[in-house]
This record gives structure tokens, sequence and C-alpha cells, in this order.
């Protein structure tokens, strides 16, 4: 009889040791999404403290994702579990949309005798789409060439710093340009099916985009610290990927939500 034995440190992926972050991470979100049903149901708004709490957990997560990979510790077979990770976030949000969209179809394709059976409700005053929301998207098709340009400028070896900048500066623009148009707007997310929809897309929209600006200032930090080189950029690949994500959920949103809509 022969009994094989394996040396488990003969491999090539890097097995992480116990981390307390996923659970932090689990209660954290919890706490975050408990705080907005106890803000609509008894006025106490502690989402705030969760927010900061988040922020502070997923600095100290992602400064020791980062540290991990400066220590050579993401090889190409950690980086392709990486990408099946970033491809599956991202089809996750696929689906969220898809399933916001899904609402939106059903309600307005064929509506109801409860709003009149108009598209949008009768006496609903829309915004015009080719007001601010036209700016909104030439906004975005900018910032979409300007992330691009930076990730052609890394994959060319020639820096990309400046171009980052342009795209947070961009992002930000972006989402002040939203909430001026939610200060303008004619009807709040109470109105009817038309006002939740519009402002639950729109809004996790620019939910989306917040988080995917942050990302950015991360790796414009990382990019100023000379992090990233042209066979080695991971980190900046995935938020141009999630970034393009978000882009083409606001075409569609312009489109339908909007133009469609008005």
């Amino acid at each position: 009889m022969v009994f094989w034995e394996f040396d488990i440190s003969n491999h090539n992926f890097h097995i992480l040791t116990l981390s307390s972050y996923p659970y932090l991470l689990f209660f954290n979100l919890l706490f975050w999404t408990s705080s907005f049903v106890i803000f609509f149901k008894y006025n106490f708004n502690w989402t705030g403290y969760a927010l900061i709490n988040l922020t502070i957990l997923v600095f100290f997560w992602f400064k020791d994702i980062i540290l991990e990979g400066l220590g050579g510790f993401h090889n190409f077979y950690v980086q392709d579990g990486f990408k099946y990770g970033i491809i599956l976030f991202i089809f996750r949000e696929f689906i969220f949309f898809l399933s916001i969209f899904w609402v939106f179809f059903d309600t307005s394709i064929n509506p109801s005798l409860d709003i009149g059976s108009f598209w949008p409700p009768y006496g609903l005053l829309v915004i015009n789409p080719f007001g601010i929301p036209f700016l909104n998207t030439c906004i975005l098709l900018r910032r979409g060439v300007s992330v691009t340009w930076c990730h052609y400028n890394i994959i060319s070896n020639c820096g990309g710093f400046f171009s980052l900048i342009l795209t947070i500066i961009l992002a930000l623009f972006f989402v002040g340009v939203q909430a001026m148009e939610y200060y303008k707007l004619f009807f709040t997310i109470s109105d009817r099916i038309f006002g939740s929809i519009f402002f639950f897309s729109t809004g996790f929209h620019g939910l989306h985009v917040i988080f995917g600006s942050l990302f950015l200032i991360v790796n414009l930090f990382r990019l100023f610290h000379y992090h990233y080189i042209f066979s080695h950029h991971l980190g900046l690949e995935f938020s141009v990927l999630y970034w393009h994500f978000v882009d083409v959920v606001w075409l569609f949103l312009f489109v339908f939500v909007y133009w469609w809509s008005y």
C-alpha cells in the first residue's frame, strides 16, 4: 500500500489567513440597511454612523489587499481568481438593474387603471430629457473617454495620471448635476409608480457613480505612488470595467426612463 504525501506549500495560490473582515462587513451592512428602516419608521437617522463605519472597514480591507499585491502574493493565478470575482460582481449588478427595468417596462407598457392607463401617469410633469439629463449624458460620455484614455496610457507605459484626475472631476460634476436635477423636479418619490421607479433607478445609479468615484480615487493614489505598470494594473482595470458598466446603465436610463417617458 502506498500513501501519497502532498506538500500543501508547493502551489501557485495565496492561502489567506483567518480574517474578521467578512464578518465585520456583514454586520456593518446589516446595520446600514436596518438604519434605513429605522429612519423611515421612527425618524432616527443612524445611516451616517453606519456609512462611516462601513467606510473605515472598507478602507482597512482595501489597504491589506493592496499590501498583499505589493508584497508579490498576487501572481497570475491569483489574478485569474480576481477576474472571475469582478465578472460575478458586475453580473450581480446587471441582474439588480435588470430587475429595475423589468418593473419599469411592466408598468409603462401596460399601465394600470390606478394611474389612468397613461404613461407617465396623467397630471405628472416630467423633466425634459434634452435639458439636464442630456448634459449629464454628455458628461458621462466624456468621462468614459477619459478613463479609457487613462487605461490606454497605462498599457503604453505613458502615465495616465491627469486623465484619471479628469475622470474623477467629471464624475463629481455628474453627481452635482444629478443633485441639481433632483432639486428642480416637480414630483417626488411618493408620486405614484413613476416617481418611485425614477428615483429608485437614478438614485441607485448615482450611488454607483459615487462608489466608482471612490474606486478611482484609490487608483489615483496608487498611480501617484507608482503601484501600476503596463503588465500589472489589475485594480485600475477593474475600476475601468465597473465604470463602463455604470455608463451603459445610464444610457438605458436616459433612453427609456427620461426620453421614452417624456
